[in-house]
C-alpha cells in the first residue's frame, strides 16, 4: 500500500503565480495560437493518447481550455483542474457543448491536489509539465494520487535526443520562459522517473523525440522516500 503523504504547500510560489498569469493572459486567443498545430497533429495525438486511458476515475491535469474533453472515452468520470482560472472559464463552455461527457472542473495546483491517496485509476495530462514550476512535485502529486498500478499518460514536447541541438534549447530555454512562461528543454522522461513512476512506453511523435507519448506505471508497495 502507497505510504505517501498528501502535501497542500505549493512549491515556487512566485514561479507558480507568473504561470497562472502567463496562461490567464493568453486564455483569451489560446485556441487560435494553436489552431495550425492542432488541426496538423496535435487532435490526432490526443485521440491516440485517450484510446489508452481506462479509468474509470480519471484525473486530467492541465485540462488548459478543455481541448481533450471531446476525446474522453464515454465509460469514464473525469476530474479536470487547471492553475488559471481564465483557461477553465473556457474549459467549462467548451464542456457544456458535450453534455454526454462526465467531467468536473475545479481550479487547483498540480503541485499541491486536493486528493486523497490512491483517488485515480488513470492520469492523464498533454502539453502540461513543461510550465510546471516543479515537474518531479507534480508528478510525484499524480503519483499519490493514483491506485497502485494505475497509469499515467502523456504528451509532452521537451528537450530533443541529439545533445548538440539540446544544448542550444538549454541556452534558449530561460528566455522562451520569461516571454512564454513554457520551458522548451524539460527532460520530461527523466522527471517521471524521478518521481517514482515506472515508465512503460515512450514513442517519438516529432523528429528528434520533440514530442513523444509518455505511458507509466504506479508501482504497487510504493514506500515513502
Amino acid at each position: 500500500m502507497s505510504t505517501l503523504v498528501q502535501n497542500h504547500v505549493p512549491v515556487e510560489p512566485e514561479a507558480t503565480s507568473f504561470a497562472r498569469r502567463a496562461y490567464d493572459r493568453v486564455a483569451r486567443y489560446y485556441d487560435l495560437l494553436e489552431l495550425p498545430m492542432e488541426w496538423l497533429a496535435f487532435r490526432r495525438w490526443r485521440r491516440r493518447l485517450w484510446r489508452n486511458v481506462r479509468g474509470p476515475r480519471v484525473l486530467e491535469l492541465g485540462v488548459g481550455t478543455g481541448k481533450n474533453i471531446p476525446f474522453y472515452p464515454p465509460d469514464v468520470t473525469v476530474t479536470a483542474i487547471d492553475l488559471s482560472p481564465r483557461m477553465l472559464a473556457r474549459a467549462r463552455r467548451r464542456a457544456a457543448r458535450f453534455p454526454d461527457r462526465d467531467v468536473e472542473l475545479l481550479e487547483m495546483d498540480a503541485q499541491a491536489l486536493s486528493f486523497p491517496n490512491d483517488t485515480f485509476d488513470d492520469v492523464v495530462a498533454t502539453f502540461v509539465f513543461c510550465s510546471v514550476p516543479d515537474p518531479v512535485k507534480g508528478l510525484r502529486e499524480a503519483l499519490r494520487v493514483t491506485r497502485p498500478s494505475g497509469r499515467l499518460h502523456l504528451l509532452e514536447h521537451m528537450r530533443v535526443r541529439s545533445e548538440r541541438i539540446g544544448r542550444w534549447m538549454d541556452r534558449l530555454d530561460p528566455l522562451f520562459y520569461r516571454l512564454t512562461g513554457v520551458h522548451i528543454a524539460r527532460r520530461t522522461t527523466e522527471n517521471i522517473q524521478k518521481a517514482g513512476w515506472v515508465l512503460e512506453q515512450e514513442v517519438d511523435l516529432a523528429p528528434g523525440g520533440l514530442v513523444r507519448h509518455l505511458i507509466a506505471r504506479k508501482p504497487t508497495n510504493l514506500q515513502e522516500p
